[in-house]
């Protein structure tokens, strides 16, 4: 159960937690099971903050720090994460069913079995490691990722043979044009 301080904190925004990490240097937000749906934390700095399993459904995270938070099993679904800071974040099960990751940092995430049905990915980071495994993505995504494949500069016959497989699906793309397919 989320500390019923830290979950007042941050449900006042960015500034209130601002000033709390400023009383508070290097003590971890917990808001384990938290529900703050709607909630407005834009330009938040929840870095290393413990979200697991809450619920921050059509939250306002745009420009958030969520650098290294747990995230483990929290409900992201139609939250606005545009440039979202989410390096390192453990995103494990987590859904973004429709959130807006527009621009998001997730480099070094751990979304393993995170669920990214019609999430906005465009122009961020995703992370190329088996953190990825077994991410729950729709066509729109999965035609993205393939677009970005058939975009690359490989003379390799057998990436040229996989490429050529792969083509008619990656056109689908809404960027396939963008990445001159």
């Amino acid at each position: 159960m989320a500390n019923s301080e830290h979950l007042m904190v941050v449900k006042q925004g960015a500034g209130a937690i601002a000033a709390w990490r400023q009383e508070h240097p290097g003590e971890t937000l917990d808001l384990i099971l938290a529900n703050l749906t709607e909630a407005s934390l834009t330009k938040a700095n929840l870095s290393r903050a413990d979200f697991w399993r809450a619920n921050l459904s059509e939250g306002g995270l745009t420009e958030a720090n969520l650098n290294r938070a747990d995230l483990h099993g929290t409900d992201l679904s139609r939250a606005s994460l545009t440039e979202a800071d989410l390096r390192g974040a453990d995103l494990r099960g987590a859904d973004f069913w429709r959130a807006d990751l527009h621009g998001a940092n997730l480099h070094g995430a751990d979304l393993r079995g995170a669920n990214l049905t019609e999430a906005n990915l465009d122009y961020s980071c995703w992370p190329l490691w088996c953190g990825t495994k077994g991410v729950k993505v729709d066509g729109r995504l999965a035609a993205h990722l393939a677009a970005h494949f058939c975009a690359l500069d490989c003379e390799d016959p057998e990436y040229k043979a996989a490429r050529a497989a792969l083509l008619p699906f990656a056109l689908t793309s809404h960027r396939a044009r963008d990445l001159g397919l």
